[in-house]
């Protein structure tokens, strides 16, 4: 190894070496001698010792909220799957296009708009043969939905669908659903049925069967004549792609979206439905699984997310309020069925003012009047709010359990939208059999004054991720069919 010598002089040898040496260097003598001044060190300002910062003590109300969370589960959902980019992109053209539905007039995002929180705005969602956007669409020469539009936000893995559960995978892999073909150990359409992995893309293939959702009426286009749900399904696919044999083009643009999403699949005639479910819940897992909620900050040990009203809120909530009876685990939600004196507001879902929830799917007459319990991550941007959009406030929804057969009889139809103020059911019998319904855990109602309720409301407020505020980048600005994603 060779050392580098710079060829400044070496002092200390030199001067042993004598003056004759030091002119080799440039230096003059006796002179250059005199010009040697020696340096002075600069003095070590002694340097303060760093002060650790004090630790980070958990205030009592900290301690409290901490501690009652865990009780009920609360805790950080676990992050989705990543999701194939090019099923993603598919799946996000399906969902604004309003060419799967029958008249060629509504899409997914119609009910499930992303400026509403992936609701619409509306207690009861309008159809198919509507017009307009969110909570500006008016009825037009369509048909009021049964039911509010549930959220999408944070919906990945949930194991049911609907507010009756309607959709579901059982834990042996199984699926119910309301087509038969799609059930069971041994399902009739089991190509499709395979395709199917969550009840997340199951559901997506339940409106486009529903006539007053997308389908259409009889007599409107051919896909509300279809006889089978099969043969309806068969004619969105020959829709999208076509025929092997050409005598349906399909769309250029889905052709190569689908081949690009599914390349192990050869012939255009070998694309089903359940690719479309597929994909759809595919964008809705990659657009709609938000993170960035203060609550889950402060689960994560910043206790500073959180305002003070909103670590009251979630005391009363997981403690005295009783809400984690039912709102529990990461989604905050059972998974399970209640009836909890919800007025009765829309067209009804079994018959004329009347939906009796769980029970239409189940025939048990336990179920009377129970719905699905909503997850609430988000749920302050997903009003208005209850299965049938009864309360258009967040508070008004928390009153209803101050004395929930109370808030049943006593209903104040002025806070819903002036066309639906007449279709509030107030049979007295039917009244009478929510009231018996009432689930025991809510039926006395909870003593909250209105500092109280403004703290739960200001704790549901903390389950809002940041990134779910504005979801206009899911957005595409066309689809591959050219019709128009919004109304004019």
């Amino acid at each position: 190894m060779s050392i580098r010598v710079r060829s400044k002089c070496l002092f200390p040898a030199l001067l042993l070496a004598g003056a004759p040496w030091l002119s080799a260097c440039g230096g003059g003598g006796a002179t250059a001698e005199a010009a040697v001044t020696p340096v002075e060190e600069t003095p070590v300002e002694e340097v303060p010792p760093v002060e650790e910062p004090p630790p980070v003590v958990d205030s009592p109300l900290d301690t409290q909220l901490a501690g009652l969370a865990a009780q009920a589960g609360a805790a950080p959902m676990a992050a989705p799957v990543a999701q194939d980019p090019d099923l993603v992109a598919l799946g996000q053209a399906l969902f604004f296009d309003r060419v799967l539905s029958g008249n060629r007039d509504i899409s997914c995002y119609t009910c499930h708009d992303v400026d509403f929180g992936t609701g619409d705005g509306l207690s009861v969602s309008i159809g198919t043969g509507g017009f307009g956007k969110g909570a500006d669409r008016v009825v037009d020469r369509g048909r009021l939905i049964a039911r509010n539009a549930p959220s999408l936000l944070r919906i990945a893995g949930q194991p049911t669908m609907f507010w009756d559960s309607r959709v579901l995978r059982r834990p042996d892999g199984t699926l119910g659903t309301p087509s038969a073909v799609l059930n069971g150990p041994t399902p009739t359409a089991a190509t499709i049925a395979s395709r199917l992995g969550s009840a997340l893309a199951a559901q997506a293939l339940f409106p486009l069967l529903s006539h007053d959702e997308m389908r259409g009426q009889p007599g409107e286009n051919e896909l509300a004549d279809a006889p089978t749900d099969l043969e309806a399904w068969a004619r969105v696919m020959r829709r999208l792609v076509g025929t092997d044999d050409g005598a349906e083009p399909g769309i250029a643009g889905y052709r190569q979206l689908f081949a690009l999403a599914f390349p192990e699949v050869v012939r255009w005639s070998d694309y089903d439905v359940g690719h479309v479910a597929q994909a759809i819940a595919a964008f809705e897992v990659a657009a709609f699984d938000t993170r960035g909620a203060p609550f889950d900050a402060f689960l994560a040990g910043t206790r500073a997310a959180m305002t003070d009203a909103e670590k009251r809120g979630g005391v009363l909530f997981f403690g005295r309020a009783g809400c984690a009876a039912c709102h529990r685990g990461p989604a905050l939600t059972d998974g399970q069925h209640h009836a909890i004196g919800v007025p009765q507001v829309g067209p009804g879902h079994d018959f004329a003012l009347e939906d009796t929830g769980r029970a239409f799917v189940t025939g048990d007459p336990a179920d009377v009047y129970r719905f699905r319990t909503p997850g609430l991550r988000n749920v302050a941007l997903t009003g208005p709010w209850m299965h049938d959009g009864a309360y258009t406030t967040l508070g008004a929804a928390i009153r209803h359990y101050r004395n929930p057969r109370q808030s049943l009889f006593a209903y104040d139809a002025r806070q819903l939208a002036p066309a639906l103020r007449t279709l509030v059911d107030t049979d007295p019998l039917r009244q009478d059999a929510r009231a018996r319904a009432i689930d025991a855990r809510v039926r006395g109602g909870v003593r909250l004054d209105d500092a109280e309720v403004a703290d739960l409301e200001a704790f549901l407020g903390s389950l809002t991720d940041a990134a779910a505020v504005d979801l206009s980048a899911a957005e595409p600005e066309t689809v591959p069919s050219g019709l128009p994603i919004d109304d004019a």
